[in-house]
This record gives structure tokens, sequence and C-alpha cells, in this order.
């Protein structure tokens, strides 16, 4: 809901952090890498209940992933395809292994449930096939959405910022972990509900 106005405020800020970034050992793809290996250290940081280092793990990991694209852009990479299918890729295991670790770490100490993360992975399950399907679809269909992507994406009530934000809020108040994630959970099955009936309607 929010990435198509927080990307134009971000896009100056990643632009010029990249161009610092620029150096010939440093890699597009190595960025997404970075992303990948900090995010799976916050889910592990998650699960020893050491939530703060996960926290700050996490958000290295978010700003790596955010950084991978300008910098791409900055090397004059035309065909985003590997780079792009690393990039969600990664997103998909560290959105993935972050519910687990905070299952793990809020069970172990605050005694929470697992059913709302069990019910985040699901909603995010059926939230991903949707918006990939649709996709892949709408490629071969020449149905693309084109805005500055590699996949087309339809927009949806829980998008990427939200869902750094949430990871970030029970990671910063893991004693109400399972609160906030049985909310997020109704949220991005919302989410999941809007991109199917869109995703339906836009390739009939």
């Amino acid at each position: 809901m929010l990435d198509a106005r927080l990307r134009p405020l971000f896009a100056g800020p990643l632009d010029a952090v990249a161009a610092r970034l620029d150096h010939p050992p440093l890699t597009p793809d190595r960025l997404t890498l970075l992303g990948l290996a900090t995010g799976l250290a916050s889910a592990a940081a998650a699960a020893a209940q050491w939530w703060w280092v996960s926290l700050a793990l996490w958000l290295v990991s978010r700003a790596a992933d955010g950084l991978d694209g300008p910098l791409a852009r900055r090397r004059g990479v035309r065909d985003a395809g590997a780079g792009g299918f690393l990039d969600i890729t990664c997103d998909f295991v560290v959105y993935g292994s972050t519910v687990v670790g905070v299952a793990v770490g809020a069970s172990a100490e605050h005694g929470a449930p697992w059913w709302p993360f069990l019910l985040v992975l699901l909603a995010y399950y059926v939230n991903g096939t949707a918006f990939l399907a649709f996709s892949s679809i709408a490629e071969r269909s020449g149905r693309t959405i084109d805005d500055g992507r590699s996949l087309s994406f339809l927009g949806g009530l829980a998008e990427g910022s939200e869902t750094i934000a949430v990871h970030a809020l029970w990671l910063a108040l893991s004693s109400v972990a399972w609160q906030i994630a049985a909310v997020w959970a109704a949220v991005v099955a919302v989410s999941a509900a809007q991109r199917v009936v869109a995703g339906y309607r836009a390739l009939r």
C-alpha cells in the first residue's frame, strides 16, 4: 500500500548510497547475497532471543535489499533477469525464515503460541503465489506492469514497506509478537485476496 509513495522518497538517498558503494569488488548480486546472509542471521538471532541484535541485522538486510537495484542501474545492467530472480528468491527465504525465527524465540521466552506465525506463513504463500503467477502470465500475454522492478507487481494492502515495518515491530516488541503476527496474518490475507481478484480481472 505504501510502496508507491515511499519509493520516490527513498530513491534519491538509495542512489546516493549506491554511488558510494560503486566499487569493482561489490556487485549487485553480492549485495543481494549480503541481504540474504544478514536476514538469515537475523532469524537465528531472533530464535536465540537476541532481539535487538536481530532487529539490527534485519534492518541491514533490508538496506542491502534496497541497494542492489540502484547499484545495478549505475552499472548499466540492462538484463535484470538473473539479478531479479536472485533478489525475489532471497526475499522469500528471508521473510519466511524470519517468521520462523521469531516464532521460536517468542515461544521459548514468552510462551507464545505458534498458530499466528503459521497463519502468516500461509498468507505469505498465497500472496506470493498470486503475484508470481500474475507476473509470469502477464509477461507471456503482454500485460506487464512496469514500475521499474524485475517483476510485474500487483499492489495490495501489504507490500514490502509494510512487511519491513511489521517484522521490525515484532522484533522490538517480542512480548506481543504473536498478537502482532495474528493481526499481520489477517492483513496479508486481505492483500492476497486483493491480488487474486485484481490479477484475474487484469488477465481476462
